[in-house]
């Protein structure tokens, strides 16, 4: 969108470094506008980000990495209301941040020049701003590149997505904090520097290069511009909104779903009104007709169990129909009607009446995710349902049947589908 134009070292300062970026725009005020979006937006993404960990229930064992040392959360027992909590959360956290990736790329060009001063650091100051700067970038960019394959289902990387996310979150963070303690003041200076009004009533002709300083970023000797500064926010915006318009979709749902190009996990849908987004087939795991037909039993564990029941008993059990969201962690959700037999009524039937923490396992034996344990108040919530219908016809064979979880504000993966067992008493002792 500039005009940079590499030159010969000649005629740039030392401090300058080997290339001299010579456009106009190029100075404390563009870059401190970026800074200040990204200062608002990517606590959000990073907060969510960390509330999406949690949600995985840590305490449990089943949050990925389990094993995190120092850096371990303070875990707390995740709400079941509102039911759309956790689709808000990874709405938020998916889609915020693909929508800053704009943003991002427009506020490295503005500091480009940074990464060429010579030498690095003439003080610890600077030296610890250089490395607050690796971490805050190179964290960044990682989270960036490997989030966007994760959503892409796209795992060339050869480690796991969400030990790697996680730590690299955390490098993230510390560049964060860091940077922005040592340039806050700095970014004030550059926000005040020009008026906001002012810029957006300034066209090309007019635009003004900023004020050249030694170790600044605006250019000894600028060229004339060919997009003014309102352009250049015109431009980022704009790209942030296409960004918005190719993924918001998979979280509204909707006709928007269609749009949501950037988000292809969750676009297989099935039949009817089974038709809404899977995110792993019966196929993928490895769920026959004959495994899900008539010999399939649940097995309920706990207090007077075990207790096997087939499908035509479940069904003849009291029935509740809630209508709840499943939100998955790449960001796409969907709401539908389930109808199914409250999970604390199965407690009870074996005897707990006080629910604590259960284990659902599913009759899939080589998933990722073939089991979750359940939080007490996500037993016990009304709407906590082992679905045997969607939509006021039985589940489909990609959609769990004979029955699958289904509890309000949960993280996807853990409304286990194809369930074969669950066990009341595995939390009690915790």
């Amino acid at each position: 969108m500039i005009d940079d134009e590499p030159v010969s070292t000649q005629q740039e300062p030392a401090a300058r470094g080997g290339l001299r970026w010579r456009s106009p725009l190029r100075g404390l005020w563009l870059t401190s506008v970026f800074g200040a979006v990204l200062l608002v937006t990517l606590p959000i993404v990073t907060v969510t980000g960390l509330l999406s960990y949690i949600a995985y229930g840590p305490q449990f064992g089943q949050a990925i990495p389990s094993d995190v040392g120092i850096l371990k959360l303070p875990t707390f027992e995740w709400p079941t209301d509102p039911s759309w909590l956790y689709r808000l959360n990874q709405g938020l956290h998916v889609g915020l941040g693909l929508v800053l990736i704009p943003v991002v790329l427009a506020k490295l060009w503005s500091v480009i020049p940074r990464f060429f001063t010579w030498p690095p650091a003439r003080s610890i100051a600077q030296l610890l701003e250089r490395v607050s700067l690796i971490m805050l970038v190179g964290g960044l960019l990682f989270e960036i590149v490997t989030g966007v394959l994760n959503i892409q289902y796209d795992y060339i990387f050869g480690f796991s997505f969400y030990t790697a996310h996680y730590y690299g979150a955390w490098v993230f963070i510390a560049g964060f904090v860091v940077h922005i303690a040592i340039k806050i003041p700095k970014m004030w200076a550059g926000l005040r520097s020009r008026s906001m009004r002012e810029v957006l009533r300034t066209g090309r002709a007019d635009t003004e290069p900023e004020p050249y300083e030694p170790d600044g970023l605006a250019p000894a000797d600028p060229v004339e511009p060919t997009i003014s500064r309102r352009g250049a926010l015109a431009l980022v915006g704009g790209g942030a909104v296409f960004i918005a318009v190719l993924t918001a979709g998979q979280t509204v749902g909707g006709w928007t779903r269609h749009a949501a190009l950037l988000l292809p996990r969750g676009r297989d849908s099935g039949d009817g009104p089974n038709d809404f987004p899977i995110n792993r087939t019966a196929r993928a795991a490895g769920i026959t007709d004959d495994a899900a037909g008539d010999s399939w039993r649940l097995t309920l564990l706990g207090g007077d169990g075990p207790m096997d029941l087939n499908r035509v008993e479940l069904s003849a059990l009291p029935q509740h129909t809630a209508v709840l969201p499943i939100a998955c962690v790449e960001g796409w959700s969907t709401v539908q009607t389930w109808t199914g037999v409250r999970l604390r009524d199965l407690a009870a039937l074996v005897g707990v009446i006080d629910p604590s923490p259960a284990l659902v396992s599913s009759i899939e034996r080589f998933g990722a995710f073939n089991r979750a344990m359940l939080q007490a108040n996500q037993v016990a919530h009304p709407d906590s349902l082992l679905a045997l219908k969607v939509n006021g016809v039985d589940l489909s064979l990609d959609h769990g049947f004979p029955a699958r979880i289904i509890v309000p504000a949960l993280p996807g993966v853990h409304n286990t589908k194809w369930v074969g067992s669950i066990d009341f008493a595995a939390g009690r002792g915790r």
